[in-house]
């Protein structure tokens, strides 16, 4: 039969053991968790790399478009600025 402080020693390894297996579980599951947020941050950048660039891609299109407008109607284009412009100048000078 064990003495009491054999069976603290025992409790004690068991303990010491069990806060190992714990600790060692911990740092598991943070690795896991570390790694998957990895992941995830990379997969957010490459989604905002993909929608820059489509913006970038519609902004040209529509900036070419506005070009051949104005050089396939010049005159018309010039009355619509100068629209825009009387507006917005009213609009500026009520505030």
């Amino acid at each position: 039969m064990a003495t009491p402080n054999e069976q603290a020693g025992s409790t004690a390894e068991t303990f010491r053991d069990a806060a190992g297996q714990v600790s060692q579980t911990l740092r598991d599951v943070g690795s896991q968790v570390r790694d998957a947020a990895h992941e995830k941050l990379d997969h957010v950048r490459s989604q905002a790399s993909e929608f820059y660039e489509k913006g970038r891609q519609n902004a040209r299109e529509w900036e070419q478009g506005i070009e051949d407008y104005v050089k396939e109607k010049p005159i018309q284009s010039l009355l619509i600025a100068a629209g825009v412009g009387v507006l917005l100048g009213i609009l500026w000078k009520r505030h």
